[in-house]
């Protein structure tokens, strides 16, 4: 019998031997026989010493053997790993093996992101590619001794264009530094210049949507130093100056005229830089709007002509069209006004009045309408040859002081400081004595203003 026995126990030992198989080798979660009991027993021990953070016992205690040997256990194997060789980089001093658990380091992530559509699976929250990504980018130029600039690149690039505004404010500090590093190594390439600038764009702007997603205060003042790291970067890499820009995109806008997406970059950055009076900002300005019209850039190009060129006549121009394409009725109120503001500098009274008053129909509310009407009024008050009546043309002016703070109380102090100043402009009672008008009575005041008022 015990014969019997013994042969059926070996025999079984053999049959599990004989059945024993790796989770890499047949696409099992823990592998089969024998070595799914040895996966088993490895997680649970190495597991407990991730627990009390002992890291170099968890790393000799079985998470080398589930890493090679189980790549589909658990995604646990990789956020441990992590943990793991981070550590052990850390606390390596000698060179040799520093290398080893760095380059152990980058196989985690690679495995982790070739695998990752399986191991997310097992999760009730599916872990982002993107977000492995990141962590993988940064940790190569943070985990590695020597990173080489052209390989830390690539993963930087790459993980940024991913993840775009999920991007951490770290690995957007990491790809605009070694971005700059990279240029600053070889300035004549133009690759590495053009790439400079556009991660300075994505950069800047994935930054402030990161900081708009947080509510940690010490995420948001590290988020807030990133930011400047990223200016400064640019800065101090000396690609970019109003002059610089120009020449670089100025003999490329003609050729990119129907690339809404290379225009748009175009303004962005020289912008940024206060570039605003370069011939190629007017012309990428003007393309991107002829492409894709819109209230606000017609706006944009509206204030630049004015502004740059002193063209007002494009300004309105460019106003009118933005009026036409606002659906908003008190943006559109605010672009009458600022029409009227331009006509008033050119001495164009009547139209200036008329964009006023299509202010007032967008908004009858807008006192900022009626202030600018007053200043039409007290600017051109010369309706008659009487110097004395003229000067009658002031209680107009009031009028349109008064409505102003009757309609929005924002601009009271202003209408108030107004009216005392035109106050002492208006004839006194005795003046008006010999042409028979006293305080309440109404006058006409003909001319452009063609307005009724009352003697005070």
């Amino acid at each position: 019998m015990f014969k019997k026995l013994t042969a059926i126990t070996l025999a079984s030992v053999a049959a599990i031997g004989a059945f024993a198989q790796k989770g890499v080798e047949d696409g099992s979660r823990y592998g089969q026989g024998e070595d799914s009991i040895n996966t088993l027993k490895n997680i649970t021990i190495y597991t407990d010493f991730v627990k009390l953070e002992n890291y170099k016992d968890a790393y000799e205690g079985g998470w080398k053997d589930v890493f090679r040997d189980a790549p589909f256990a658990s995604p646990n194997t990789y956020t441990n790993g992590v943990k793991i060789l981070r550590w052990m980089y850390k606390n390596e001093t000698d060179a040799e093996k520093k290398a080893q658990y760095s380059k152990e380091l980058m196989e985690v992530y690679e495995q982790r992101l070739k695998y990752l559509d399986r191991l997310n699976t097992m999760q009730k929250n599916p872990t982002p590619e993107y977000e492995v990504m990141t962590a993988y980018a940064h940790d190569f130029v943070a985990y590695n001794p020597k990173p080489a600039l052209s390989a830390a690149y690539d993963l930087l690039r790459k993980s940024v264009t991913m993840a775009k505004g999920h991007s951490p404010y770290y690995v957007l500090d990491d790809l605009m530094r070694i971005s700059a590093q990279r240029y600053n190594s070889n300035k004549d390439n133009e690759e590495y210049r053009d790439a400079l600038m556009q991660d300075y764009v994505d950069c800047s702007t994935f930054i402030d949507e990161f900081i708009a997603s947080q509510t940690n205060e010490k995420i948001l003042e590290q988020s807030a130093k990133a930011k400047e790291n990223i200016d400064g970067y640019f800065i101090k890499s000396g690609a970019a100056d109003c002059e610089n820009l120009q020449n670089i995109y100025g003999p490329k806008i003609e050729e990119n005229k129907d690339n809404l997406e290379y225009l748009e970059k175009v303004v962005k950055l020289m912008s940024m830089f206060e570039c605003k009076a370069s011939d190629a900002y007017f012309k990428a300005a003007e393309y991107s709007y002829q492409l894709s019209p819109s209230a606000q850039s017609a706006k944009s190009l509206g204030f630049l002509y004015l502004e740059q060129r002193s063209d007002a006549a494009k300004a309105l121009s460019y106003y009118e069209q933005a009026a036409d394409l606002e659906e908003d009725k008190l943006a559109e109120s605010d672009i009458y006004l600022t029409m009227a503001q331009i006509c008033l500098m050119e001495k164009n009274y009547d139209k200036s009045r008329s964009y006023v008053n299509k202010s007032l129909s967008s908004n009858p509310n807008k006192g900022k309408a009626y202030i600018l009407l007053a200043q039409l009024y007290a600017s051109k008050c010369d309706w008659n040859d009487d110097p004395t009546l003229n000067r009658c043309a002031y209680f107009a002016v009031i009028d349109k002081l008064e409505a102003a703070k009757r309609v929005d109380s924002s601009v009271t102090e202003d209408a108030n400081k107004m009216i005392r100043d035109y106050q002492k402009m208006c004839p006194k009672p005795e003046d008006l004595f010999m042409f028979s008008l006293k305080v309440g009575d109404k006058l006409e005041i003909k001319g452009w203003i063609n307005e009724t008022t009352t003697i005070r």
